[in-house]
């Protein structure tokens, strides 16, 4: 994995020009050594490849790090930094201009001089947009996970419980089963909240009649899964039964047609359409989807201003809604690999509207 990773990195390195690259953001960090630590630095040149971290990871570091030269670093990182790019005598220095702060910034530009930083944005990012198909088995597994936390939850769902007390009861299912978090933070969103497409769990009492939209995923192993859905408690109001059977067609109608080659702005129209054939165009105001990976929100994305291409290899959600403030909101999800013909699904969770 290492190896790979690494050469493709370089790759990119040569197209811009850079000597060296230093990567500082802890995602980028593991996917391109494996290392699973919570302190270190990756240096990449043209010949070697270092992870620098501390004291306290010297025994996990050499053991999860496969192709890497593990160095520990100084009291200050960048004197080792430093060293290292004296010995290969490197000039410039590529760095996370998304990741490093002004303050950063300037530590580094003193530390390293007479060093030159270079500004760069997504080099690795754009290497995480495409899964290999280790990745794509662990964000199966991530995606069986939030499948089984569905299920779960149908059976402890009543009237009467907070939206906070069913978070926790899938957060700790989730985390029973192998995850190290949940992706994000939970939405629960029962009654009237359900028009919040971010309405993270509350105190709020679920009852009868409520639509109650779950949005949630599991994270495991690094990779993200995020899945929605929206169920009835009794029996809703005729509006919320009309919006869901709307949102099902668009959703289904996007995974019917959504493939390689479209455009982000192509693959949200799929869905859009549909919505706004029904009059509720001005109700759906979020993208249709996003990519998913080691982050819940990654490229590509999937939205009216996205020239992004779909191409295999990509996973995104595909995610339409519809809100209405005072009533209630439906959003139905799923996550897909994009693949040479169309997609395969991760998820599998039932979607004709269930009614507890």
């Amino acid at each position: 994995m290492g190896n790979n990773r690494v050469l493709k990195l370089r790759k990119a390195m040569q197209e811009s020009q850079l000597e060296a690259f230093l990567v500082t953001s802890p995602i980028n960090r593991r996917y391109m050594t494996g290392f699973t630590g919570s302190a270190g630095y990756v240096l990449i040149t043209r010949e070697q490849a270092y992870l620098l971290t501390d004291f306290r990871y010297m025994t996990q570091a050499p053991q999860q790090a496969a192709g890497y030269t593990v160095v520990e670093h100084a009291a200050k990182p960048m004197s080792t930094v430093k060293e290292l790019l004296d010995k290969e005598g490197i000039k410039s220095l590529g760095f996370e201009q998304d990741v490093v702060t002004f303050s950063t910034y300037g530590v580094y530009s003193e530390q390293l001089k007479p060093v030159s930083l270079v500004p760069v944005s997504g080099l690795v990012e754009k290497l995480r947009i495409y899964k290999d198909e280790n990745e794509i088995a662990i964000m199966q597994r991530a995606a069986d996970l939030a499948d089984s936390t569905f299920s779960h939850i149908q059976n402890v769902i009543k009237p009467g419980m907070t939206e906070r007390e069913v978070d926790l009861e899938m957060e700790f299912f989730m985390r029973k089963n192998g995850a190290s978090s949940s992706s994000f933070d939970t939405i629960v969103a029962s009654g009237e909240r359900s028009a919040m497409p971010h309405g993270v769990a509350s105190n709020k009492v679920i009852e009868t009649s409520d639509f109650v939209t779950f949005d949630f995923g599991a994270l495991l192993d690094g990779y993200c899964s995020d899945l929605t859905r929206t169920i009835a408690i009794g029996n809703p109001a005729a509006k919320l039964l009309e919006i869901y059977d709307i949102v099902l067609e668009a959703q289904l109608h996007t995974l019917e047609h959504i493939k390689p080659g479209m455009t982000g702005r192509e693959a949200d129209a799929l869905a859009r359409d549909v919505i706004t054939k029904y009059g509720y165009g001005d109700q759906f105001g979020h993208s249709t989807g996003h990519g998913l990976g080691m982050e819940v929100h990654e490229s590509p994305r999937l939205s009216k201003l996205s020239d992004d291409i779909l191409q295999p290899g990509m996973v995104v959600t595909v995610e339409p809604g519809i809100y209405l403030p005072g009533i209630g909101g439906v959003r139905i999800e799923d996550d897909v690999v994009i693949t040479e013909s169309g997609i395969r699904l991760l998820t599998h969770s039932n979607k004709e509207l269930l009614k507890l």
